[in-house]
């Protein structure tokens, strides 16, 4: 019998990077420009709708691009939802502080 898993667990189990990574063939433990604007738009909507600079999304992937190899790996993916994690719970801590 098989227990459930935490919420942590769940988290790490349900990444979708793999759901992106490799459609286009090239490599499917990378993500391309194109898998990775699909996974930002897609995946991190309620991040990327709002800006009003159609070049956020190239900077973004330029910015986590670390080898700079124009692919993002697992890694370098991971980064950016850390990111998003740590800015999500900063906002979260500063409304509930008065």
């Amino acid at each position: 019998m098989m227990s459930s898993l935490t919420g942590t667990e769940w988290c790490i189990e349900s990444l979708v990077f793999q759901k992106y990574a490799g459609k286009e063939l090239i490599n499917n433990c990378t993500l391309s420009k194109t898998e990775s604007l699909s996974f930002l738009n897609t995946e991190l909507a309620a991040f990327t709708k709002y800006s009003e600079d159609p070049g956020v999304l190239d900077l973004t992937m330029k910015k986590l691009d670390l080898n700079s190899d124009g692919q993002l790996n697992l890694r370098e993916c991971v980064n950016l939802i850390g990111s998003l994690a740590v800015a999500c719970h900063d906002s979260f801590a500063r409304s509930t502080h008065f």
